[in-house]
């Protein structure tokens, strides 16, 4: 069994660090990158970019609401319009970084607030998934099974990688609970339920209901509290289960 394992970076902004993204090279296989709108500035995008070719990890845009000081995980009314160009605008920047690096852009993880309005907004997933097949037919996205856009993106041919989420919370209904901030959680029940997730194809919802899940790419957030320890534990136990760790090519 392949299993890719992702986590978003280059959240720092100027002087303002956030996150552990040369720790967390070592242990992923792909990297979504902030494209400056939600966090992350030019200097952070080609460091970042940099270190991911240090590491041989594969690159992805992770663009989202403008909305700096919420750091994109408050919603926002914008027009179809201004959907697809702030898109395209967040992914072209990022892919500037990865062309003079000598890199192909991997993939694009919408993030936050944007990345729900997607899953549960026709006209959000079009429009996202219309900037998408406008630069790169070759780029995959990154989104979960659950919502709307999965099948948008399908329709249109883009290529999908359905994600699982190691740390944060599902509802019944197999909905992300994304919270502005992430909680704290200890290693083993975040490897336990990463097991349940990829092998048994389960995962318990905030409210104790046990509910069918699918994906093939398991996120690991570099913000939790605890990441590190996390994210290797995490990759250890995908190993142990003999997954290979590696991106989709």
């Amino acid at each position: 069994m392949k299993v890719d394992l992702n986590a978003d970076m280059g959240e720092s902004f100027g002087m303002y660090k956030l996150g552990h993204d040369e720790e967390f090279m070592k242990y992923i296989t792909s990297a979504n990158v902030a494209c400056g709108f939600h966090a992350g500035d030019s200097s952070v995008m080609k460091k970042t970019v940099e270190l991911a070719k240090k590491f041989n990890v594969q690159v992805g845009a992770h663009p989202g609401l403008p909305d700096l000081q919420g750091f994109g995980r408050r919603e926002m009314k914008l027009t179809v319009e201004e959907i697809y160009d702030i898109v395209v605008y967040q992914v072209g920047a990022l892919k500037g970084f990865t062309d003079a690096a000598g890199l192909q852009l991997h993939h694009v993880k919408p993030h936050g607030s944007l990345y729900g309005m997607a899953h549960r907004m026709e006209d959000v997933a079009q429009a996202i998934c219309q900037a998408i097949k406008d630069i790169d037919m070759n780029m995959y996205i990154y989104i979960m099974k659950k919502g709307v856009i999965s099948s948008i993106a399908e329709s249109m041919g883009i290529k999908t990688v359905y994600e699982l989420y190691s740390d944060l919370g599902y509802d019944a209904e197999g909905n992300l609970v994304i919270t502005r901030a992430h909680d704290t959680h200890d290693s083993r029940s975040v490897t336990d339920r990463v097991k349940k997730m990829v092998i048994d194809h389960k995962v318990t919802a905030l409210d104790g209901t046990e509910i069918t899940i699918e994906g093939d790419s398991v996120c690991v957030h570099c913000d939790t509290p605890g990441a590190i320890d996390i994210v290797k534990a995490v990759r250890s136990v995908l190993e142990d289960a003999d997954c290979e760790v590696t991106s989709p090519l």
